[in-house]
C-alpha cells in the first residue's frame, strides 16, 4: 500500500505542478513591467514557497531572495512537461477502458476480434506504456526538485563556507565540552572521593591509637569510597558499553538512578562507537539532571531508529524549567553537534521536560 500511496502523491504533485505552471506563466506575463516593485517580488516569493511545499521540500532550506522570478520562469516548461505526461496517462487509461468496453459488449473493433494472441499483445503494449508513463511522472517530479535545489539553494561556495563555519564551531564546542568534563571529574574527585579517603585515613589513624571499634566504620567508609570511585569511572567512560551494548548500559543507568526509569532501546544493530557513546551520555546526563534538580518521580527513555538517525528521547515528569544553556545540557548539545546531529530541549514551567537527540548512524 505504501508504494501505491507514494505513487498517487507524486501523480497529484505533478498534476498540480502543471496547473501552477500555467498560473506562474500568467503571473510573469502580467507582472513583467512591475518586477522591480516590492509587492511584485513578495508575490513571487509566495508563489515559490507554495511550489516548494508542493514538492515536499522544506522552504527553510532555500534562500529565495531575488531568485524567485527566475525560478518561476524556469519551472514553467517543466510544469508543462508534467502536464503532457499526466495527459498521456489519462488518454491511455481512457483508451484502455474504451477498448475493453467495446470488446466486452460489441466483440469486435475495426474488424479485430479479441483473440488470445491479440489480448496478450495489447496487454503487453499497455503495461509497457504505463511503465514508461509512470517513469515520466517520477522523472518530472525529480527534475522539479533538482531545479528548486539548483536555482534556490545556496551555491557550492556558499555551502562550503557554511560547512567550514559549522566545523569550526563544532571543534570549539568539542574543546569546551572536554574541558567541562575534566572540571566535573576533578570536582567529583575533590568533593566526593578525596574527602571520603581523608576521613578513612583519619579513622584508621585513630583506630591504631587504641580504638579498634572504629575499624568497622573505616571498612564502611572504604566500601563507600569504592562505590564512588566506580561511579566516577562510569562517568568518564562506561566500560560495559563496549562489551554489553547500549541497551544494557542504559539498563545500568536505570538501576543506579534514585528515580524510577523506564528504558526502551529498540535498535536492530549496534551503531558506531561514537554515536553509541553520545547516546549513552545524553541519557545519563538527562537522568542525572531530572533526579537532582527537577524533582521527577518517573523518567522515560526511548531510543529507536528513524531512517538513518538514532533518536534518543528522555522525558521526565518534573517541575520543568530546564535551560539548554546550562553547563550539562550545553555540553550534550556540543557533543551531539560534533556528530552532525540535532539536539532539542523542551521544558516549560511545570513540566514535563523532553530532551531529544538525533544522531546520524548511516
Amino acid at each position: 500500500m505504501r508504494p501505491v500511496a507514494e505513487g498517487l502523491r507524486l501523480l497529484v504533485a505533478v498534476s498540480l505542478g502543471a496547473a501552477t505552471a500555467l498560473a506562474d506563466l500568467a503571473f510573469l506575463l502580467v507582472a513583467l513591467p512591475f518586477l522591480g516593485y516590492p509587492n511584485t517580488r513578495a508575490m513571487a516569493r509566495r508563489l515559490v514557497l507554495l511550489e516548494t511545499r508542493r514538492l515536499g521540500l522544506d522552504p527553510a532550506e532555500f534562500d529565495v531572495g531575488g531568485r524567485a522570478t527566475r525560478y518561476l520562469a524556469l519551472r514553467v516548461p517543466v510544469g508543462v512537461l508534467g502536464g503532457l505526461v499526466v495527459g498521456l496517462l489519462l488518454i491511455g487509461a481512457v483508451t484502455g477502458v474504451r477498448v475493453a468496453w467495446a470488446w466486452g459488449t460489441v466483440g469486435v473493433i475495426d474488424d479485430i476480434e479479441p483473440t488470445w494472441p491479440i489480448l496478450i499483445y495489447f496487454t503487453l503494449i499497455g503495461v509497457l506504456l504505463l511503465f514508461l508513463n509512470l517513469s515520466g511522472v517520477v522523472g518530472v517530479h525529480a527534475l522539479e526538485q533538482r531545479l528548486a535545489h539548483r536555482v534556490l539553494g545556496p551555491d557550492p561556495t556558499e555551502r562550503l563556507e557554511r560547512r567550514i563555519v559549522e566545523l569550526a564551531e563544532s571543534r570549539a564546542g568539542i574543546v569546551a565540552a572536554v574541558d567541562s568534563e575534566r572540571r566535573r571529574i576533578e570536582r567529583d574527585l575533590h568533593d566526593g572521593l578525596q574527602q571520603r579517603l581523608v576521613a578513612l585515613s583519619m579513622l584508621i589513624g585513630r583506630s591504631r591509637r587504641g580504638r579498634p571499634e572504629l575499624l568497622d566504620q573505616a571498612h564502611e567508609e572504604a566500601q563507600q569510597a569504592l562505590a564512588e570511585l566506580r561511579e566516577v569511572a562510569w562517568r568518564v567512560y562506561p566500560s560495559g558499553l563496549d562489551s554489553l551494548g547500549l541497551g544494557e548500559a542504559l539498563a545500568g543507568v536505570a538501576e543506579r538512578s534514585s528515580v524510577p526509569v523506564k528504558v526502551s532501546c529498540d535498535l536492530a544493530a549496534r551503531p558506531p562507537m561514537g554515536v553509541e557513546t553520545a547516546a549513552y551520555f545524553v541519557v545519563c546526563e538527562a537522568v542525572t539532571n531530572a533526579a537532582k534538580h527537577a524533582g521527577a518521580t518517573l523518567i522515560t527513555v526511548d531510543v529507536h531508529l528513524e531512517g538513518t538517525m538514532i533518536v534518543v528521547r528522555v522525558i521526565d515528569d518534573g517541575r520543568g524549567g530546564a535551560t539548554p544553556s546550562g553547563s550539562g545540557l550545553s555540553g550534550l548539545a556540543r557533543r551531539v553537534a560534533a556528530l552532525d546531529g540535532g539536539f532539542q530541549v523542551v521544558s516549560p514551567a511545570g513540566g514535563p521536560t523532553t530532551i531529544v537527540a538525533e544522531l546520524p548512524c548511516g
